[in-house]
C-alpha cells in the first residue's frame, strides 16, 4: 500500500433507542476489511451530522430534511407512557390520551413525537432531556410519553410503562446525504433491505458476480468431464461386445470346410475304414 492510499471505512450515526447491532454484525461478516464506526448523536443533531459529513449514513427518527437527505423507512414504534409502578394506569394493558387528562405530562426538549396538542396538564418547566424527564417521573412529578425503545433504554426498577393507543408514533429511517450515495452507502442499504451478497448493488457486487460466474464455469467443466468419462465407458462396453462376438465366431467354420460336420464319436478312424478295397483274388 502506498502512502497516498486510504483504507475505506464507514461511519454510521444512530439516535438513542435505535439498536444497529444486527446490521453491524452482517456488515462485519460481509465486509471484514472495511471497519464500521458507530457515531451516537442526539435526535436534534442528526440532520446536521449527516449534512456536515460527520457520518456517511444514520439511523435516525423522522422528520429529516428531505431537501438534502434521502431516507428509507425502517419501522414505526409504539408510543408508551412511563409511570411509577404503583400508578393507577398500570391496572390496564393500554391507555388512551384521555386517561391522562388529569396527569402532569412532561415534555422534554429532545422529544421526538410530533404532537398537535399535548395531553394532560403541562409541567412548569420542560426537562432538557428524556433522561431528565425519567428522573422526574421517578420522583412523582409527572408522567412521560416516549417511543417504546426509549422507555426500555431508560428502564428503572421503580418504573413501568403502558402503550398509548392514540398518541403520535415515531418512525425510524436510514438517512444519508442525497449527493453522497457512495458504494458503501449502497452496501449498507442492501444489508438493511436484506439483500444477499450476490444481489447487493454496492462495490462488492462485481466481485460476487465474478465468483458466481466462476462457480458456474467450474460446474460446466465438471459436467463436461463426466460426459467424456461416460463416452469412454460406452466405448468400453462396445469393445467388450466385439470381444464376445469374436469368441462366438471362433467355433464357426472358416473357408467353407466341412470339418465341423464330422461325427465326433467316430474320430479319425471313420475315414480309414472308408478306404477298404476289394478282397484279393486267390491264385
Amino acid at each position: 500500500m502506498t502512502g497516498s492510499e486510504v483504507t475505506p471505512s464507514f461511519r454510521l450515526a444512530y439516535v438513542p433507542g435505535v439498536t444497529p447491532t444486527k446490521w453491524v454484525r452482517v456488515w462485519n461478516e460481509r465486509l471484514p476489511d472495511v471497519p464500521l464506526t458507530l457515531v451516537p448523536v442526539a435526535p436534534a443533531d442528526a440532520d446536521a451530522t449527516l449534512r456536515d459529513g460527520a457520518a456517511d449514513a444514520g439511523l435516525v427518527r423522522l422528520p429529516v430534511d428531505r431537501t438534502v437527505l434521502s431516507a428509507i423507512p425502517l419501522y414505526t414504534e409504539t408510543t408508551v407512557v412511563v409511570v411509577p409502578k404503583d400508578h393507577v394506569v398500570t391496572a390496564a394493558d393500554e391507555v388512551g390520551t384521555e386517561d391522562l387528562a388529569d396527569e402532569i405530562v412532561l415534555h422534554p426538549e429532545d422529544d421526538t413525537l410530533d404532537w398537535q396538542g399535548m395531553p394532560g396538564r403541562p409541567a412548569l418547566e420542560r426537562p432538557a432531556t428524556t433522561a431528565d424527564a425519567i428522573e422526574l417521573v421517578a420522583a412523582g412529578i409527572g408522567v412521560l410519553l416516549v417511543p417504546q425503545s426509549l422507555a426500555r433504554l431508560h428502564h428503572r426498577k421503580d418504573l413501568t410503562y403502558r402503550p398509548v393507543t392514540d398518541a403520535p408514533q415515531s418512525s425510524v429511517v436510514l438517512s444519508w446525504p442525497e449527493d453522497a450515495t457512495t458504494d458503501l452507502v449502497e452496501e449498507f442499504i442492501g444489508i438493511i433491505r436484506g439483500r444477499t451478497v450476490n444481489s447487493t448493488r454496492g462495490r462488492r457486487a462485481p466481485a460476487a458476480q465474478a465468483k458466481s460466474q466462476s462457480a458456474e464455469k467450474d460446474g460446466a467443466r465438471r459436467k463436461s468431464g463426466t460426459g467424456r468419462a461416460g463416452g469412454k465407458q460406452g466405448s468400453g462396453t462396445s469393445t467388450a461386445g466385439k470381444g464376445a462376438a469374436r469368441k462366438a465366431s471362433a467355433g464357426k467354420p472358416t473357408g467353407g470346410k466341412a470339418t465341423a460336420g464330422k461325427n465326433p464319436r467316430r474320430g479319425t478312424g471313420g475315414s480309414q475304414g472308408a478306404k477298404r478295397g476289394k478282397p484279393r483274388r486267390r491264385s
